[in-house]
């Protein structure tokens, strides 16, 4: 089994920053593209960023400029770091990431519990 677990949510004020991290664990024998997503009170789940196994990026318009996505691939572990916070990014993100098992080699999404990012004005 896989899971990803986020940490390093939290409550910042606007123009603050914050650094989030997700680190899968379990029978994992690779990981191909990994990502963030956000859901807002009331809103859909967006894509935020992701970043494929190969370091190439892709992101949100609303973020580009102010988030950096990136990962450890020895650690299983990507990272948020998001700068400029304004309130409209209020929302919980979900780390998200395309795994093969060692007991299944078709990879498949997994997502993380979420973590709540609240950003005051």
């Amino acid at each position: 089994q896989v899971q990803l677990v986020e940490s390093g949510g939290g409550l910042v004020q606007a123009g603050g920053s914050l650094r989030l991290s997700c680190a899968a664990s379990g029978s994992i024998f690779s990981i191909n593209a990994m990502g963030w997503y956000r859901q807002a009170p009331g809103k859909q789940r967006d894509l935020v960023a992701t970043i494929t196994n190969g370091g190439s990026t892709n992101y949100a318009d609303s973020v580009k400029g102010r988030f950096a996505i990136s990962r450890d691939n020895a650690k299983n572990t990507v990272y948020l770091q998001m700068n400029s916070l304004k309130p409209e990014d209020t929302a919980v993100y979900y780390c998200n990431a395309n795994i093969a098992t060692t007991k299944n080699p078709f990879a498949i999404y997994y997502w993380g519990k979420g973590t709540l990012v609240t950003v005051s004005s």
